[in-house]
């Protein structure tokens, strides 16, 4: 028997930030984002060899271990290691032998919430392995746990959530729960806004985690300037669920531009003079608004480009050595399944 699963990455369209704690927990955060046709991927192969293996596949990368109740969390393999100790803690209660190979159709780091969704793509298949009794509150806030509790990584809420649910969704994040309200965003609109929003990949990764610590810091010592850009942000969350319900799409580009303009206040290195280029040349070439994708810092960006201004804002991009990606909105979350 072979399980494999799949789960979306996402863009966040609208609040991002507002959902790293403790911005969260006391003044409450709200997020929009939708996921698209790119996924993380894993497949789990059950062994009865006693050992356990962690692969990319891709990348040729991969380490054997005898079977054991818990593995050392380190490593390059240290998302693995994390989920495979909370599924013996939590569930098993014994050993557990296997390959674990996983593949994501983004570099880590790229913004598009690419660690959260892998976890949630092998949590998945641990589920449909096990018959886990996990419904998708369930995965998502496992995941969660595993990330920023167990191995204390730094980051927010929104992606574990995402890769879970699918769609568009409008997330309010408090101390103690995650609300994910699905938007009934009309097919036509979510192929307009496909059409006229441009993913570019500036070629360059950043560590998210040092952007995300300094924002927390700044709640945690009251910095006003940043305060008050998070609480823009998260008014940006509700500002992009009426016009995306409404069919008003040629407004997300005012829109993002009122986010950007906010979120770079949020923390030190959120942008960069490759980034600000990359921007100002895009606004040139005809795009109304656009963002970085995820914490800042590098990865992907995004920008709306009305009509067929598309064509000349990727031109217009060819000069900073990034490219622009294809892709259309996905409705699925995570998705599982076994084979004989």
């Amino acid at each position: 028997m072979i399980i494999r699963c799949k789960a979306p990455l996402r863009l966040g369209l609208a609040g991002g930030g507002t959902d790293v704690s403790p911005y969260s927990d006391i003044y409450g955060g709200a997020i929009l984002n939708a996921t698209i046709n790119m996924y993380a991927y894993a497949t789990i192969e059950p062994a009865t060899d006693g050992k356990i293996v962690f692969e990319f596949p891709d990348r040729g990368v991969r380490e054997s271990f005898v079977q054991s109740d818990f593995i050392e969390p380190q490593g390059v393999f240290l998302l693995q290691k994390g989920i495979y100790n909370r599924i013996v803690k939590n569930f098993t209660h014994r050993p557990l032998s296997f390959k674990l190979s996983t593949f994501m159709d983004a570099p880590s780091g790229s913004g598009l919430g690419t660690s959260s969704t892998l976890v949630v793509a092998i949590l998945g298949a641990f589920t449909e392995w096990l018959k886990l009794p996990l419904g998708e509150y369930d995965i998502a806030r496992l995941a969660y746990q595993i990330e920023r509790e167990d191995l204390q990584m730094a980051g927010g809420k929104q992606d574990q959530y995402a890769a879970t649910f699918g769609g568009f969704n409008f997330m309010e994040f408090y101390q103690d729960k995650v609300i994910v309200n699905p938007l009934r965003v009309r097919q036509s609109y979510a192929d307009e806004l496909a059409h006229n929003l441009v993913l570019y990949y500036t070629e360059t990764s950043r560590l998210s985690a040092k952007i995300i610590e300094m924002q927390s810091r700044n709640v945690k010592e009251q910095n006003q300037q940043s305060l008050d850009a998070m609480h823009k942000v998260k008014e940006q969350a509700i500002m992009m669920k009426e016009v995306l319900l409404r069919g008003d799409i040629d407004n997300i580009g005012k829109i993002l531009d009122f986010g950007w303009h906010y979120k770079k206040m949020m923390a030190l290195n959120i942008t960069n003079p490759l980034l600000d280029g990359i921007y100002t040349a895009a606004i040139q070439a005809g795009a109304t608004g656009g963002k970085v994708s995820g914490a800042g810092g590098g990865g992907f960006m995004f920008f709306y480009c009305p009509n067929l201004t598309r064509y000349a804002v990727i031109d217009a991009l060819k000069s900073f050595g990034g490219k622009a990606k294809r892709y259309e909105f996905v409705n699925e979350g995570v998705k599982s399944w076994a084979t004989v």
